[in-house]
C-alpha cells in the first residue's frame, strides 16, 4: 500500500472484510487448481496413449494406401475428382471444467457421401480396407486435436490460477494482515494515551481540590487568628484545644 490507512474501527472492519474475502477466494482458487490438475493428469495419460495409437494408424494408413495403389493404380487420381461433398465434418462443442471452457471436437460421419469402391474382385476389397483404415485414422486425429487443444487450455488455466493463488497467499493476504495489525497497534496506543490522559486529568483535579481545601483551611485559620472573638461568639474557646 502507498500510505497508511486511518486507524479507526471503520477501517479495521473494512480490512477484516477484505481479509475474509481474500482467504475465501484463496481457498476456492486452490480447489480449482486441484480439480484442474486432476483432469490435466488424467488427460495427459490418455493423450500419450492416443499419440501411440495415431502413430500406428498412420503406419497402417500408409501401407494400406500403398497396397491400394499397387492393386488399382493411381487411386488419388480416381478418388479426388469424384469428391463433391465431404462425408466427414467436425462439430465443435464446449466443456466446462471447474470454470474453464474447453473446446471438444466431435466427428460427424455421413455414409451417404462416401464414394463407392473402385475396382473389382481383390482391388475393391483392398480399397475398402484402405477406406476403413483412413476413417479410423481421421477419427483418431480429430480426437487427438481435441485433447491437445483442451490440454493446452488446461495448462494455461492452471498456470494463471496458480499465479493468482500465489499472489493471494504471498502478497495480498500478508499485506492485509499487516495493515490490520498496524491498525490494532495504533488503536491500542490511542487507547493507552486516552487512559493516561484521563488519569492525568483526574489527578490534576484531585490535586487542585486538595490545594483549594488547604487554601480554605489556611484562610480560616488566618481569619481566626486575626479575630479571636469570633470563636467565642461561635461557642469556641481559642484557648481550648480539641
Amino acid at each position: 500500500m502507498s500510505g497508511k490507512p486511518a486507524a479507526n474501527r471503520t477501517t479495521l472492519a473494512q480490512f477484516k472484510t477484505r481479509l475474509v474475502g481474500a482467504k475465501k477466494g484463496h481457498q476456492l482458487l486452490k480447489k480449482k487448481v486441484d480439480a484442474l490438475t486432476v483432469r490435466f493428469r488424467a488427460m495427459l495419460k490418455d493423450l500419450v496413449l492416443l499419440k501411440r495409437d495415431v502413430a500406428q494408424f498412420c503406419m497402417d494408413g500408409y501401407f494400406s494406401t500403398a497396397r491400394a495403389n499397387y492393386s488399382v493404380g493411381d487411386i488419388a487420381g480416381k478418388v479426388l475428382p469424384n469428391v463433391k461433398v465431404p462425408a466427414i465434418s467436425i462439430n465443435v462443442k464446449q466443456e466446462n471444467v471447474a470454470g474453464v471452457k474447453l473446446a471438444v471436437f466431435k466427428m460427424e460421419h455421413d455414409p451417404r457421401y462416401d464414394l463407392n469402391a473402385f475396382g473389382v474382385a481383390e482391388g475393391g476389397q483392398v480399397i475398402q480396407q484402405c477406406k476403413s483404415v483412413h476413417l479410423s485414422l481421421v477419427e483418431a486425429l480429430i480426437k487427438l486435436a481435441s485433447m491437445q487443444t483442451a490440454f493446452q487450455a488446461l495448462d494455461e488455466a492452471i498456470k494463471m490460477t496458480s499465479r493468482r493463488v500465489n499472489a493471494l497467499e504471498c502478497v495480498v493476504i500478508p499485506v492485509i494482515e499487516e495493515v490490520i495489525a498496524y491498525i490494532k497497534t495504533e488503536m491500542d496506543e490511542e487507547a493507552r494515551e486516552e487512559f493516561f490522559r484521563v488519569k492525568k486529568v483526574v489527578q490534576k483535579k484531585r490535586e487542585r481540590a486538595e490545594r483549594e481545601k488547604a487554601l480554605q483551611g489556611a484562610k480560616f485559620e488566618l481569619k481566626a487568628a486575626e479575630d479571636p472573638q469570633a470563636d467565642i461568639l461561635n461557642g469556641r474557646d481559642p484557648d481550648v484545644i480539641f
